[in-house]
């Protein structure tokens, strides 16, 4: 049985961008099964972060442009002001899923957002993204203007603050283990060897010994 990673995100989150590539790293070649969770930072009506406002001028400047500079990550602070609402990149998400493509819409939203600062709030905008990701785009926007996944989106956002109490993202549950922010590969390595010989004791060569009785 393959072990389950679920990452808790939003398309705004930086620090959910630059999670990716360490846990993408970590899973190369492993059977472990990931699947993003939909998490709004700040849903509608609530409102959204301005680029060009102290908070994210300061979080920028001390923590997101360093850590990616550190990992090799190019990203940006988009000017898209006030930041867009996520809902409606998320009801795409429940639709790219569906067709097998979630992984990869998930990618292009997050670099649409963070390194070509595209406004994903936008239809239009997230219409031809998931074109890139060829997902059929007049049902796409269909979907989207519908709200034909309104409901699946807010089951998942309601399991995301209700039963896996999700308070802030980055968060990942591997197996069984919550861990939240940004985690180095090799941490990530750790806490994924640890769940698999959890789950499988069987697998683990450690405390193995021989003894008269035989081995």
């Amino acid at each position: 049985m393959s072990l389950k990673i679920r990452v808790y995100s939003d398309y705004v989150c930086p620090f959910c961008f630059l999670a990716k590539q360490p846990l993408e790293e970590t899973i190369k070649g492993k059977e472990i099964e990931v699947e993003w969770m939909p998490f709004e930072l700040r849903p509608y009506p609530n409102e959204t972060l301005r680029p060009e406002g102290e908070y994210l001028q300061k979080t920028w400047k001390q923590s997101v442009y360093p850590m990616a500079e550190r990992m090799g990550v190019p990203i940006v602070l988009p000017k898209v002001s006030p930041q867009p609402y996520t809902h409606l990149a998320f009801e795409g998400y429940q639709y790219a899923k569906e067709k097998g493509k979630g992984k990869e819409y998930n990618d292009r939203v997050l670099r649409a957002f963070f390194q070509e600062e595209q406004n994903i709030g936008d239809m239009d905008v997230l219409t031809k993204l998931a074109g890139e990701i060829r997902l059929d785009e007049t049902e796409y926007r269909a979907a989207l203007e519908t709200r034909k996944y309104k409901e699946a989106h807010q089951k998942a956002l309601d399991h995301a603050y209700h039963e896996a109490k999700i308070t802030a993202v980055p968060t990942f549950i591997i197996g069984d283990t919550m861990v939240k922010g940004v985690r180095s590969k090799e941490t990530l390595e750790q806490i994924i060897n640890e769940e698999i010989h959890r789950q499988n004791p069987g697998t683990s060569t450690e405390g193995k010994v021989c003894d008269v009785d035989g081995c």
